[in-house]
């Protein structure tokens, strides 16, 4: 990692209406452009425009644990695992998904969290390791 790599990155995921959400006929009022790395949001009880914001990384409803442990965790622990600090932290409002990002379920493994996913990742990256060594000392 080098030192124009080192910095800050904010990332956003928004997670679909619940099933609730949907029977009380709430509406979807944020557009996610994961290309731009834009979030819209709308007022739905005005005409004004919906105010935009730009981020490092947007995943919207139908983003993956997988692709956002591959794009977004995964280079923070590299990194940690070639011996630089990194911290991945969620924050956000009751109810918006921050376990589900990063704790997930345990079955099936593709709803598995940041937090299991890294797990799984750095024992395996040992083992590999481990298994290289051992065939070089051989």
């Amino acid at each position: 990692m080098s030192k124009s790599t080192e910095s800050v990155k904010v990332v956003v995921r928004c997670r679909p209406l619940n099933g609730k959400e949907k029977q009380d006929g709430r509406e979807r009022i944020v557009d996610m452009d994961a290309r731009q790395g834009q979030v819209a949001v709308r007022n739905p009880k005005s005409e004004e425009p919906p105010k935009t914001f730009t981020f490092d990384q947007v995943y919207d409803w139908n983003s993956e644990q997988a692709t956002i442990f591959e794009i977004t965790a995964k280079p923070i622990i590299d990194a940690c695992m070639d011996g630089y600090n990194g911290t991945i932290f969620a924050y956000g409002q009751t109810g918006t998904g921050k376990s589900f990002t990063m704790e997930g379920r345990d079955d099936p493994p593709e709803l598995r969290g940041i937090i299991p996913s890294t797990f799984n990742y750095v024992f395996d990256t040992i083992s590999q390791q481990s298994e290289r060594s051992s065939l070089q000392g051989a």
